[in-house]
């Protein structure tokens, strides 16, 4: 196979890059620094040698090659289950947890990521064989960059518009603009509420989107990833300064409150529209006949 090196080696080397590429840590605060990175990395130069040698491979008539690779995705089916399990035990520490529908959701992005690689490699290591090293390097670039496009997801900004709410009180119970958040009994919460909470008014585009905020799990991502960001004043047992998302259940309109370190509006809104939209939240009503009927 010494023909192939140069195949093998640069089909190698573009998806460790993609892998590099794909990787960071950002307020989510996952993979952690170093041993997260150690760990994807490694994973990820694994994907791409197996990648990489399996066309020269099977080329040389090396059918072995195929049950390597069915190993290697088993293993990484494994990496799911790994993501999963540390992220539930961040959680126990977190005043304003992730949720169950979020960590999922990160832990099948990586476990996908991998899959990608392999991608990456195994046409990296073709163009070379099949159209040369020049054509191997320009097409390595091009998977890389299309790889992390295919990692872009769909953000809250997509599916809705956000605006501030006005926050106020009708004897105890907090409204943002007519939408009901919780009772605060206490007048002494009530004026620091008004004085330093802040609240969002999200509008759904279509019932598409209007599905997608009615998923709870997506909710909490949205109180999570605001959170993380913009910094909240909750502490424990002091339910008062909860974040909180309530809807209109006659427009799908999502209210959510919040008391932040910084009530900087405009960082608030940016934060929120930047929350991904979770795979688990998405639901398509307006895709059916029934659901393009009813939105009539």
């Amino acid at each position: 196979m010494s023909q192939y090196t140069e195949a093998i080696v640069l089909g190698l080397t573009a998806g460790f890059i993609a892998r590099l590429y794909m990787l960071r840590t950002d307020y989510r605060n996952y993979p952690s620094y170093p041993h997260g990175y150690i760990i994807h990395l490694s994973l990820g130069a694994i994907a791409a040698s197996l990648a990489a040698i399996a066309l020269p491979a099977l080329l040389e008539e090396e059918y072995t090659a195929i049950t390597f690779l069915v190993l290697c995705a088993q293993q990484f089916r494994d990496i799911r289950n790994m993501e999963r399990e540390t992220l539930m035990k961040l959680e126990e520490n977190t005043l304003v947890p992730r949720g169950m529908d979020y960590i999922e959701g990160i832990a099948k992005v990586f476990e996908s990521r991998n899959y990608l690689v392999m991608l990456v490699a195994l046409v990296t290591s073709g163009t070379v064989i099949y159209g040369g090293f020049s054509l191997g390097i320009l097409s390595g670039i091009g998977m890389i960059l299309l790889a992390r496009f295919l990692m872009r997801g769909s953000f809250i900004r997509d599916i809705a518009s956000i605006e501030p709410g006005r926050l106020h009180f009708e004897k105890s119970l907090l409204y943002v603009d007519d939408i009901v958040i919780m009772n605060v009994g206490d007048p002494a919460a009530r004026e620091k509420i008004l004085r330093e909470g802040a609240g969002l008014m999200l509008h759904p585009y279509d019932d598409d989107g209007r599905a997608v905020l009615n998923n709870l799990g997506q909710r909490q991502a949205l109180l999570h990833d605001i959170s993380m960001l913009v910094g909240n004043k909750l502490e424990i047992g002091e339910p008062e300064w909860s974040p909180a998302a309530r809807k209109n259940m006659e427009t799908g309109a999502l209210a959510i409150f919040l008391m932040p370190n910084e009530k900087d509006m405009g960082c608030i809104i940016e934060a929120a529209k930047r929350t991904p939209v979770l795979e688990s939240a998405v639901q398509k009503p307006l895709a059916s006949t029934i659901g393009k009927e009813a939105a009539d």
